[in-house]
């Protein structure tokens, strides 16, 4: 089937050729976090049909934002990962996140939620008051838990904890989400018991010691 284009000489709408068509920058955050089977990249898309799962991920493949591999046996299953070029639109993620960040105020009956979906925005925010600080912070919700991996070339995050982390963070959805937009402060958070913190050295002093 030929691309859909926009047929205008744009950055924007070339770009908007390739990842603007409905769940591609979804499949893209999800994929951030390292490379997903089809089966859990469905299982964490809630409301996307089968069909259309595999048409984006071919459109994807096609576009050069992803690629697919065959993991060695004993596993013998194929995952997605992000190419260089698809990781080149975390700032673009952490770009809407921000931007999108006020329209979490009232959290709808039929909302689903998963804890990684909060590692973007919790990722910008943590690496500013971090500042040059290098590490790692583990952060658990009661959904799930996924890592930061803040300071260096490239900040990053990942699903569930990581193998060795300066510090963890337990909390809430609300209060990750007013931490991610800071509304909240990891001191406060931890002065009024909505945030439990763990760890010792210079990011974790970082952390419990930022005022904004």
């Amino acid at each position: 089937m030929p691309r859909r284009s926009y047929d205008q000489y744009c950055a924007i709408a070339r770009a908007l050729d390739a990842v603007g068509d409905r769940w591609t920058l979804l499949i893209a955050r999800e994929l951030l976090a390292g490379p997903r089977r089809y089966t859990d990249l469905h299982t964490d898309l809630p409301g996307v049909s089968t069909d259309m799962l595999a048409s984006r991920l071919k459109d994807m493949e096609r576009d050069g934002v992803l690629a697919r591999r065959k993991l060695p046996p004993p596993a013998s299953a194929s995952v997605y990962e992000l190419t260089p070029h698809g990781r080149a639109l975390l700032p673009v993620l952490t770009a809407l996140a921000a931007w999108g960040a006020p329209a979490l105020a009232e959290r709808q009956p039929t909302d689903a939620i998963r804890a990684h979906w909060f590692a973007l925005p919790l990722l910008h925010r943590l690496g500013r008051l971090a500042a040059d600080r290098e590490g790692v912070v583990d952060v658990v919700l009661e959904e799930g838990g996924f890592h930061l991996v803040l300071g260096g070339a490239e900040p990053s995050y990942g699903d569930g904890p990581a193998e060795r982390a300066d510090a963890r963070l337990v909390l809430d959805a609300d209060s990750c989400v007013a931490l991610a937009q800071g509304t909240l402060t990891v001191a406060d958070g931890i002065a009024t018991g909505a945030v439990e913190m763990t760890g010792t050295g210079p990011l974790a002093d970082a952390l419990r010691g930022a005022t904004s």
